[in-house]
């Protein structure tokens, strides 16, 4: 993964790539199908490819991965040209037992909102003029994940944005977060409301759904009470929520539109 915000990709060729002018990417180089043997230590799976021979695969996600790492799912990996990484594998997507494609590599958020934002899909955020940065501190002792400047001499405030990737479904259509109690992921929001309630930014959480067969989203309060606790607390404060959907395939990864978020305005 590059530290550059990539722009939208507008060319993405074949038809089962919703969309050929929405922002997304293509999996350069592309993936290596294979079966999952086991996903352990959150950040290792044995992985066995078609022709037998068995490797351990680099796993980008810190969550539990529930319904997604059953022994014998069918994975796609990504291949490393880098020398000097340990695993030159990473696993990168899945296929449920529905049949639905999900993004397991929680890298891959950022970047992908970043486009979408860029081309002006997400009210209130990007159009000419604006900017973005990436890895801001702010708070306490946080990093927000994107702040989007206005365009200079606009009077607009800079809008800080926190993203957060959901593969969690326990429900057809419903994706969910988090997927594994997260007291980063409130930390997050209590900064977040007090930037919002400050008055010298805005701010705003925006969940990156990613899987196919998603069309709404919902916290998974059972999950981590907690963090449901602060996002109502964040929402009163002033902190936009919103959710963008992603349709993968093994190729590449396109965006599908907005969704609602239970209980935000700002989801519809």
């Amino acid at each position: 993964m590059t530290d550059t915000l990539p722009e939208p990709t507008t060319d993405l060729p074949g038809p089962d790539l919703p969309g050929p002018d929405l922002p997304g990417l293509v999996f350069t180089p592309p993936l290596e199908p294979a079966r999952l043997v086991r996903r352990y230590k959150r950040f290792l799976a044995d992985i066995v490819f078609n022709d037998g021979n068995e490797t351990t695969a680099h796993v980008a996600n810190p969550g539990s991965m529930a319904g997604l790492a059953d022994p014998g799912a069918r994975i796609w990996l990504q291949r490393s040209a880098d020398p000097k990484r340990k695993l030159p594998l990473s696993w990168v997507l899945v296929e449920t037992a529905g049949g639905a494609h999900v993004v397991v590599d929680t890298g891959r958020a950022n970047g992908l909102v970043a486009g979408v934002i860029r081309a002006g899909l997400v009210p209130g955020l990007g159009g000419p003029g604006t900017t973005l940065r990436r890895e801001v501190r702010y708070g306490a002792a946080s990093r927000v994940d994107l702040v989007v400047d206005p365009e200079a001499g606009s009077g607009a405030l800079p809008v800080y944005v926190e993203v957060k990737s959901v593969t969690l479904s326990r429900k057809a259509g419903l994706g969910e977060f988090p997927d594994a109690r997260t007291a980063r992921g409130a930390r997050h929001l209590v900064e977040l409301a007090t930037l919002a309630q400050s008055g010298a930014a805005r701010a705003m959480l925006i969940y990156a759904v990613m899987r196919s067969d998603a069309d709404r989203v919902d916290v998974a309060t059972d999950i981590d009470p907690a963090y449901a606790a602060a996002l109502d607390a964040a929402r009163a404060a002033g902190v936009g929520v919103t959710a963008l959907g992603f349709d993968a395939t093994p190729r590449g990864i396109s965006f599908a539109g907005l969704l609602p978020v239970a209980g935000s305005a700002s989801g519809g």
